[in-house]
């Protein structure tokens, strides 16, 4: 038999036995044996060390992810008393995530023996004052932007729609079909090994888009009588889709099974959306001089929503950016990018003109982050609610690029076109003063000549 062999053997049953002895025959206990702090706090923890060799010089306590949280805490050797010590100290929270807590002991010999005793250390987002405030103050402005859009609907062609509903049809399915594959598909490549991004991309892609499309395609003079439609189609359809997509796709991606889609917080979407226009169309019908003021400041107060959010939602929440990879930049370009030329893409198969083409491709590539941050602050605990949450903040804060680019060039072709049409109208006044004088009989003067020769001959 091969001598190496009995050696194999020997090492395998040896091992565990070495490091068993040479393992830390001191304890650490912690109380309580589980934290939970808000950032930038702190919170006692009690601790008891016992079986303590003569040996120790410092103890120290330390956290797995210092910039989570960390504790600033040492004990020098003079401090043991018999063995043992007990005392407290304090943890503070730096940032979203889960660490632990442990004690470094070091030795005479600069040996350094780690407790197997850990303290869970877990961090969540404080609850603030402006998350409220940007929240109501968004609700009150949006509302008054959709009774602007009631006031600018033009229910003809709003009944032409519905009569022949090619358009919305279009809508829906890329936002209920294309967009939820696309998202599923983006979280599985993007991010394979991180289920909580995937799921936060899988939510944003299945939420139904939201008022930004509507005052996207006012700006950019789509056709926003069939982009109201379809967004109300839309949230009334994710009653029913929603939950579908969830329950089975989503099933894939987690299997605790006890999601509660929030049915009450996609009503109250439906109903802010159809309450503001019902007062629109009502000041419509029986104000006409209001609807033409409303109807006028209608774009430049879309633009300005628009910044205000943006500029809003990145102050309040930027903490999350501390979070941001070149994955998350990429899964935030990626998801409404290919939404938008997937769904002005699926326009053109069908034979749409521009102005539904634009309203069907910004439709199907805005996604309503609100539902999607909602349903995952909802679903999962914390500090993985808000930390898959960056999903949607970061779609939401990329979603805005391609559409300021269009507009800008959009205003500078614009400006083109009618610096053209003014040259052109200038060589034909031009033209036209020519030809007049060039059928005057030979011999004659303009009048505004022959008064100013008159002039020159008086004596």
């Amino acid at each position: 038999m091969c001598p190496m062999k009995y050696f194999l053997l020997v090492a395998v049953f040896a091992a565990p036995i070495i490091l068993m002895s040479s393992a830390a025959t001191w304890k650490a206990d912690f109380s309580p044996n589980f934290i939970e702090i808000q950032m930038h706090l702190e919170k006692e923890v009690k601790l008891q060390l016992s079986g303590l060799a003569e040996t120790v010089t410092e103890i120290v306590l330390k956290t797995s992810e210092a910039h989570i949280a960390d504790v600033d805490k040492r004990i020098p050797a003079s401090e043991i008393n018999g063995g043992s010590w007990s005392g407290a100290f304090n943890v503070t929270g730096n940032f979203l995530g889960k660490t632990e807590l442990y004690v470094e002991v070091t030795t005479v010999t600069n040996d350094k023996e780690v407790s197997e005793e850990k303290l869970a250390v877990t961090v969540i987002r404080e609850n603030r004052v402006i998350d409220k405030v940007f929240t109501y103050t968004v609700a009150i402005v949006v509302g008054i932007l959709y009774i602007n859009f009631g006031a600018a609907l033009d229910l003809k062609l709003l009944k032409t729609i519905v009569m022949c509903p090619v358009g919305p049809a279009i809508g829906v399915f890329g936002q209920f079909v294309v967009m939820p594959l696309l998202s599923y598909g983006l979280g599985k490549l993007i991010f394979p090994n991180s289920h909580a991004m995937q799921l936060g991309m899988f939510f944003t892609g299945v939420s139904p888009a939201g008022g930004a499309s509507n005052v996207w395609t006012a700006i950019l003079n789509g056709n926003i009588n069939m982009s109201v439609l379809m967004t109300t189609v839309s949230t009334l359809a994710a009653f029913g889709l929603m939950p579908l997509w969830i329950f089975t796709l989503g099933k894939t991606i987690f299997d605790q099974g006890n999601l509660i889609v929030p049915y009450e917080r996609i009503g109250s979407f439906a109903l802010a959306l159809v309450v503001p226009l019902a007062v629109g169309i009502i000041i419509q019908r029986y104000f006409p001089r209001l609807t033409r003021i409303l109807v006028l400041v209608l774009k430049p107060f879309s633009t300005l929503l628009i910044l205000f959010i943006v500029i809003f939602a990145i102050v309040t929440n930027l903490y999350l950016f501390e979070l941001f990879s070149w994955q998350i930049i990429v899964a935030g370009l990626g998801l409404p990018w290919l939404g938008f030329l997937l769904g002005w893409v699926l326009a053109k198969v069908f034979r749409q003109v521009n102005p539904d083409a634009l309203a069907i491709a910004v439709e199907t590539g805005i996604q309503n982050t609100g539902i999607s941050i909602y349903l995952l602050r909802f679903t999962l605990p914390q500090p993985e609610a808000d930390l898959t949450t960056v999903a949607p903040v970061s779609v939401a804060v990329m979603t805005p690029l391609p559409l300021i680019v269009l507009y800008i060039f959009l205003k500078v072709k614009a400006r083109l076109n009618r610096g053209k049409r003014e040259l052109l109208e200038d060589k034909e006044i031009a033209d036209v003063s020519e030809g007049s004088q060039e059928t005057l009989p030979q011999g004659s003067l303009v009048p505004q000549q022959e008064s100013e020769k008159n002039r020159t001959e008086v004596p």
